[in-house]
């Protein structure tokens, strides 16, 4: 779960995949301690509301996945099951057959999030593919197996974002409606920097995908 990923526990994760050892790890990534009453975490993205982020979170998130990658010899993916069913398996398939660590980041919507969607958490699979698709979440794959036949071993999964979406995205969840209903001149301010951070990140995948690893 998040918090021993991102947080308390973050360097007893890093220590488990610095060891080389043949583990596969699953992160569900809740953006949020979910377990203990839905604190503000490292995870939580820039502009929601949680506990200790009562104004919207002021500070963007941590890539876990892309930090993970500077390894080298640690396989790493960002998943949504909801979004692509196909890229999600490729990626549980690849992490189980790399012999050394492997961990794998997947979108979670938590009953914090505050769902708005009719369904609420039963639409869980739906919000993913929301969030993929507006450019809030992207999919991609670190696979170490490809950087040893000299090839670039990382691969965006993503189709380009619709960022005109991004937006609604987020008023369609209680986190950051609330931020908007609470705090409505800093609100659009807050949005429109978490919608750059996202297409900031985006745009880092990008150029990873381009780099050239021929010898």
């Amino acid at each position: 779960m998040v918090p021993p990923s991102y947080d308390i526990g973050y360097g007893g994760l890093d220590h488990v995949i610095a060891s080389g050892e043949d583990v596969n790890i699953l992160v569900l990534d809740t953006e949020v301690y979910s377990n203990t009453g839905g604190q503000a975490s490292k995870a939580t993205p820039l502009g929601a509301i949680a506990q200790f982020a009562a104004q919207g979170k002021r500070i963007r998130k941590k890539d876990l996945g892309m930090i993970a990658t500077t390894y080298g010899y640690v396989y790493v993916a960002q998943i949504a099951m909801g979004a692509d069913h196909a890229q999600t398996l490729k990626a549980i398939r690849e992490a189980e057959a790399w012999h050394g660590p492997s961990i794998i980041i997947a979108y979670a919507p938590c009953i914090n999030h505050g769902l708005k969607a009719k369904g609420g958490m039963g639409k869980s699979q739906a919000e993913e593919k929301k969030a993929v698709e507006c450019g809030y979440w992207h999919l991609w794959r670190y696979n170490p197996a490809l950087a040893e036949e000299g090839k670039n071993p990382f691969s965006l999964d993503s189709k380009e974002p619709n960022w005109e979406n991004f937006h609604d995205f987020l008023l369609g969840e209680v986190r950051y409606l609330s931020v908007k209903k609470a705090y409505p001149n800093e609100a659009e301010e807050l949005f429109a920097e978490a919608q750059k951070m996202a297409q900031l990140r985006y745009k880092t995948y990008v150029r990873k995908t381009q780099e050239n690893w021929e010898d």
